[in-house]
């Protein structure tokens, strides 16, 4: 496989890149990148075909000399690709002049539009990949070490926004953990399957004879990509899979992001961003948001309807659609950069992220231990029954809100609670310490699964 021949100058950003084009993927489905990406196919053509003996190697190397994408002006491309209604067109006929001699005649050759365009497109979503993959990697680490370093650190659980039981920030670490290093392997299986596409006008390779097979085969081991075993020009499963990985990737980063959003409220303070210089207002001097989780939500919350573009576009007619191949070509890039923004804003989050365990103890203890009812109906259970336990706790537990007073109090005054439970059981049965079930052997899996992907020890 060769590598991209671009020398050219990374190109500006844009006024939202800041915020919605995070890390590397930006440049990575860029005009430029596009652009060689698109010139690569033509090059690896050529030398595919030099290599099964249609034209001659010297031909094939001049072809590839000229495809640079530096040589080239995307945006006089891209007006020009009015014309014909895809930019390869008019990217053809600049390279057959670049070209130039009895050497001109073999570019292209035997390919149409859509095999560049969605090769093209295969490597694009290859190269991007794999900045994505390492800052979903660098995520990752940054929340094994939080699972690991806060296994038992006792905080609320909520379940719809309200506290539930006592668990850990391991544990909701350890969760984060898992659905990116999942996200990752799904992504990572992707990549190697991302195929080639080479079959001519009708999908026959009939331009090349007996020979279009072994040119196609030979142009994937060229590209680095998968070989097809039939051209996929209306097939589109190749990018439904990849929209689902990326789409799967950015729904557990707006999950995550999400998840921290609401532990740096002020009135939770569980968390907050320790990037120094980020996170101010305009108007506000004592704001301190977090502006990377934020960042992230924003990304990962544009890709579920990227994704659904994608799929409501597989429906190509016959052998060539038409519009629906178009459809996808600027859903896939805003995709790929939205999901790879998100996780490289989700990445910076995790590995700044100061968590405050003395707060997380104090809000848990704001109800006087009514995240401890299921406990102390469970220990009435045996005397009384299941169901009138957890009546009686009920209406304790009730009656303790309305009165405003602590749980504990009310447990300690009730005169069915102390027909079974001494006043010492209480206040243990209360410990949230001593109700965290199976979370520390949930955190160590996690670990232990994650040592496994890195290759190391737990």
């Amino acid at each position: 496989m060769r590598p991209s021949s671009s020398t050219s100058e990374p190109e500006p950003g844009g006024l939202f890149d800041g915020v919605l084009a995070r890390g590397r993927v930006r440049e990575a489905v860029g005009d430029r990148a596009w652009l060689q990406a698109l010139l690569d196919v033509e090059a690896g053509l050529a030398r595919a075909e030099a290599r099964a003996g249609l034209i001659s190697p010297k031909d094939a190397a001049a072809i590839a000399n000229a495809c640079r994408a530096d040589a080239f002006d995307p945006s006089a491309i891209g007006t020009a690709a009015a014309e014909g209604g895809n930019p390869v067109i008019p990217l053809v006929r600049e390279l057959t002049a670049a070209v130039g001699g009895s050497t001109s005649a073999h570019v292209h050759h035997g390919a149409t539009s859509q095999d560049v365009l969605d090769t093209a497109t295969m490597l694009v979503a290859r190269r991007t990949l794999e900045p994505l993959l390492g800052d979903l990697r660098t995520g990752a680490d940054a929340a094994a070490e939080l699972a690991a370093t806060h296994r038992a650190t006792v905080m609320a659980g909520r379940t719809l926004l309200q506290h539930a039981l006592p668990t850990t920030f391991g544990l909701k670490a350890a969760v984060w953990l898992t659905m990116l290093d999942q996200a990752g392997a799904r992504l990572a299986e992707v990549g190697p399957r991302l195929p080639v596409q080479l079959g001519g006008a009708a999908g026959t390779l009939a331009s090349l004879g007996d020979s279009g097979a072994a040119v196609q085969r030979l142009l994937a081991e060229d590209l680095g990509l998968a070989v097809p075993i039939v051209p996929w020009h209306t097939d589109r499963t190749p990018v439904a899979d990849l929209a689902g990985a990326l789409g799967t990737a950015a729904g557990g980063v707006g999950k995550i992001a999400g998840d921290v959003v609401l532990l740096a409220q002020t009135e939770v303070g569980e968390v907050r961003e320790g990037t120094p210089g980020r996170g101010g207002s305009s108007t506000l001097p004592q704001k301190h948001n977090p502006i990377a989780a934020v960042s992230a939500v924003a990304c990962a919350q544009q890709a579920p309807g990227l994704v659904s573009t994608l799929l409501a576009s597989m429906q190509h007619e016959h052998e060539r659609a038409a519009g629906a191949w178009h459809a996808e070509w600027r859903p896939l890039s805003e995709l790929l950069r939205s999901t790879g923004s998100a996780v490289a804003w989700l990445s910076d989050c995790l590995a700044h992220l100061v968590v405050d365990a003395a707060r997380m103890r104090a809000n848990l203890d704001l109800t006087g231990g009514l995240l401890l009812a299921e406990r102390i109906s469970g220990a009435l259970a045996g005397a009384v029954g299941p169901l009138a336990a957890h009546d009686l706790v009920e209406s304790i537990a009730t009656a303790s809100v309305s009165e405003g007073r602590p749980f504990e109090q009310a447990l300690q005054s009730s005169r069915e609670v102390r027909e079974h439970l001494s006043s010492e059981e209480i206040t243990s049965l209360l410990d949230p310490a001593g109700y965290l079930g199976s979370s520390d052997a949930f955190v160590s899996r996690a670990l232990e699964a994650h040592a496994s992907i890195r290759g190391t020890p737990s």
